[in-house]
């Protein structure tokens, strides 16, 4: 790998990483789903404009502005509110083995046995997070694993939709979720307009980066990265992520340590790589000579 290209995959994941912080900076100010809903607002009014879907995704977009806008983006932002930057993101990392999970009960995919064990793992994890003082209740442990849950659910939809742009999917994604996360922080959250009116910068900060950086700009520079690389080589760093994301909460927030969520986060991430590294395809790519990787 050229090294320009590791470090943008570096610059990707800390953003990515980053926007836990900036999040949580932005609840310090905002209700949670009134936040997301203008995140949604902003990455809509800045893509929307210039892509185009037809009726056929249309029927796709739908049923993911539900799962990803609402059950992924919306829970996620309620259950940072009441847990640290780190463990939100350790939790919510469990998407990826919970996709799995339904590709094999949904999809009819098989699962290895080194997969099975990897996911395991993980779920162990959660276990021993669950234990931890960063989560203060059963409820918000699950406000994170549905999060988890609707990203998963996501990404079945998004293998059976037609072919769709990632800007494109992003755009649309967030203005058909702005009524669903709206209607939701209409009925249970309330002060909204005023909350924004006199916020600080923190709540600005939240909404613009994790609409701009953390979306817009980190997502075009990693399908450019996929474009380049083999899946296969550029998907491990993206665990990277919720490790990240304990270090930036402890130096930048000073969120607090402990020993389950030291064993919980090992396990939750050790189970993940296990599940999703395919070391064979790895060696198979390395092989490969340079001018063939980078075609």
């Amino acid at each position: 790998m050229a090294l320009r290209h590791f470090f943008l995959i570096l610059l990707v994941v800390t953003l990515w990483a980053f926007n836990n912080v900036a999040i949580k900076w932005g609840l310090l100010d905002l209700p949670p789903l009134f936040l997301t809903m203008m995140r949604f607002v902003v990455v809509a009014a800045i893509l929307v404009p210039f892509t185009r879907i037809t009726r056929e995704q249309l029927r796709y977009l739908l049923p993911l502005a539900f799962t990803f806008g609402f059950l992924h983006f919306s829970l996620l932002f309620v259950g940072l509110k009441f847990t640290d930057a780190g463990t939100g993101a350790i939790v919510v990392q469990l998407g990826t083995p919970i996709a799995m999970l339904l590709a094999m009960a949904i999809l009819k995919e098989k699962l290895t046995l080194v997969q099975i064990a990897g996911i395991v793992t993980s779920l162990t994890g959660v276990v021993v997070l669950a234990g931890s003082p960063t989560i203060p209740a059963w409820w918000v442990l699950c406000l994170l694993l549905c999060s988890a849950v609707g990203w998963a659910v996501s990404n079945m939809i998004v293998k059976k939709s037609p072919a769709i742009k990632p800007l494109t999917m992003t755009g649309w994604l967030s203005f058909l979720a702005i009524p669903i996360v709206g209607l939701a922080s209409f009925i249970l959250e309330a002060d909204q307009l005023n909350s924004l009116v006199h916020s600080s910068w923190r709540g600005w900060f939240g909404i613009f980066y994790s609409a701009i950086f953390s979306s817009i700009v980190a997502y075009s520079l990693w399908y450019s990265l996929l474009r380049s690389y083999n899946v296969n080589l550029i998907m491990p760093y993206s665990l990277l992520t919720p490790v990240l994301s304990v270090i930036l909460g402890v130096v930048v927030l000073g969120d607090g340590m402990n020993s389950f969520k030291i064993i919980g986060a090992l396990l939750v991430i050790a189970g993940t790589a296990i599940a999703v590294i395919n070391l064979r395809n790895l060696r198979m790519h390395a092989r490969l000579p340079k001018f063939r990787r980078l075609r």
